[in-house]
């Protein structure tokens, strides 16, 4: 009886992994490509271009790029199921995501498969303006910090920030369709990022006289454009979510 019961436990096991490879492959078959090169170009207009069996290899290796169940590119970067370079078929590295160059590139991937859960033309909108903003964000604390590597990879990492907010923002459609004023809070928000730069700029060693005064009047027209992108709850929400996350 007993060894009935392993027999039985061990094919249902069987199954249950042939099952799962089936369902695996069946998602990784949905993303393949046919095409001789695979070029992806985003909003901020970098560029990543594979061959057609350099970015089937990305698939077979990197489920984690389309995944079901969806997380935040932070998260998902750092559960990612490798950590191997890829290798051309002549033997060379055409790419690698373990540097903070190979980061940016990751999370442009995961931005273009999220892309096609969300739909590209249902929110094409929402998402250039949330990109804007986004950008308008980083370029306030870039120009706050006289530049710096970070926020260049920012830059191109904002892709992946926005993919995930505007697949944020398709769960809860219903909840920001209400609509109210956010006058108050819009000025309480954007007032606070007046405040900081008011408050930074003194010990700013970099700046003084009159180029700390057109530094100063720089920042705040970047405060202004932040202003008129911010017309609705969901900007409002997000953009306070992606300043005290990252700045």
């Amino acid at each position: 009886m007993r060894a009935l019961l392993l027999f039985a436990s061990f094919f249902l096991s069987c199954i249950f992994k042939a099952n799962s490879q089936n369902i695996v492959q069946k998602i990784k078959s949905k993303y393949y490509t046919t095409k001789d090169t695979v070029k992806i170009t985003t909003l901020n207009l970098d560029t990543l271009v594979f061959s057609g069996a350099e970015f089937n290899q990305i698939i077979d290796s990197l489920p984690s790029l389309y995944q079901e169940f969806v997380v935040d590119p932070d998260i998902n970067y750092n559960s990612r199921t490798t950590t191997k370079a890829f290798l051309n078929k002549d033997g060379d590295i055409y790419m690698s995501f373990n540097s903070e160059v190979g980061q940016d590139s990751y999370y442009i991937l995961y931005a273009y498969f999220l892309k096609q859960k969300t739909g590209e033309q249902k929110y094409s909108t929402r998402r250039t303006k949330l990109t804007q903003i986004y950008n308008t964000i980083n370029r306030i604390f870039s120009r706050l910090n006289n530049g710096g590597t970070y926020f260049g990879h920012q830059y191109r990492r904002i892709i992946g920030y926005t993919e995930y907010s505007i697949y944020w923002y398709s769960q809860r459609e219903d909840f920001f369709s209400k609509k109210y004023n956010i006058k108050t809070q819009k000025e309480i928000y954007l007032n606070s990022i007046r405040q900081l730069i008011k408050d930074e700029l003194p010990d700013d060693g970099d700046t003084t006289g009159i180029d700390r005064t057109k530094k100063e009047k720089e920042l705040n027209e970047m405060v202004d454009t932040l202003s008129t992108l911010i017309d609705d709850a969901f900007y409002l929400k997000r953009a306070q979510a992606f300043q005290y996350s990252y700045y």
